[in-house]
């Protein structure tokens, strides 16, 4: 792309730092947190569609939860550990317009589903009797088909806006993958018609889904509040506290990073929170819904038995 004079064909990935002791050190984190994330993903959807006593709503989110973060962790991880240890740290155009394409995709994807998985709770709490009628498993597509596509149509939205920009002054990316604030900070020109794109994408994808995620709380605050027994509340509460935690952590890193304006990007803290949910949040996942989940222990055990 030939932007003011200046050719891009490449981009350099600057990562972390030059210190090959501290770089082997993060070679070593991330495959083992990768290896971990693989693990963990991939156990989690055998056991879904293995049990049959999983089979409800609610598994069946998880379960494109894992798949989207085994996907996600594909897109960033394998460059990163090639970055950690080769002296070759570039990363051609087209390579990098394909990793911010499927990195946005699969972000915005995601954001969805836990939308739905609110709305999920909400109906197991508040008609018990009659929950595998108000969500049966076509209503459960019908809610995930649409993030899928919705999320890859404001992918290309993004990634046509990003690689317009001009690149004009250098290619060095002071981060370890192709991301927006890095790569809006080598572009010069006008950017405010970019920002607008940004914040309309970032409104639609992440702003909408917490509203929903707000409205399906409220009613369910309201129902719990109407059961009687103390031990009837604190188990309705204690359904939702996986989700709320993995809703916290994922939106909350997400408007940390993209909803500033271009002014105050900081690219050595950003990398860090970038760091959390592209490399870590993948990996914790599986942790939050399983790890206080019976049926999910009932299920590991019986399958390695």
């Amino acid at each position: 792309m030939e932007r003011s004079n200046y050719t891009v064909t490449d981009f350099i990935m600057v990562g972390f730092t030059t210190d090959p002791v501290v770089q082997l050190v993060l070679f070593v984190t991330f495959l083992g947190i990768n290896s971990a994330t693989v693990l963990g993903n991939t156990t989690l959807m055998v056991l879904i569609c293995k049990d049959s006593r999983l089979h409800t709503p609610m598994y069946f989110f998880i379960g494109n939860l894992s798949f989207l973060d085994l996907w996600y962790s594909s897109v960033y991880t394998p460059k990163i550990l090639v970055t950690c240890i080769s002296e070759d740290k570039s990363i051609s155009f087209a390579g990098c317009v394909a990793q911010f394409f499927f990195s946005a995709g699969l972000t915005y994807s995601e954001c969805y589903p836990p939308a739905a998985m609110a709305y999920d709770h909400y109906m197991a709490i508040s008609k018990l009797l009659l929950y595998s009628q108000a969500m049966p498993i076509k209503l459960c597509a019908f809610f995930i088909a649409p993030s899928y596509l919705g999320g890859f149509i404001n992918a290309f939205i993004v990634t046509k806006g990003t690689f317009a920009l001009n690149f004009c002054s250098n290619n060095i990316i002071d981060d370890f993958f192709c991301d927006i604030p890095p790569l809006v900070k080598l572009a010069c020109g006008r950017k405010d018609s970019y920002q607008t794109v940004l914040y309309f994408v970032l409104a639609s994808n992440v702003i909408t889904p917490i509203v929903l995620i707000i409205a399906s709380y409220l009613f369910i605050i309201t129902t719990i509040l109407k059961i009687r027994s103390t031990q009837g509340r604190l188990k309705a509460f204690s359904t939702c506290s996986s989700h709320l935690i993995s809703v916290t952590l994922y939106y909350g890193s997400i408007l940390y990073i993209y909803s500033r304006p271009q002014s105050s990007y900081s690219l050595d803290r950003d990398k860090i929170v970038s760091t959390f949910y592209t490399v870590v949040f993948p990996m914790l996942n599986p942790m939050i819904y399983s790890l206080r989940n019976k049926d999910m222990k009932e299920a590991l055990n019986k399958l390695l038995k």
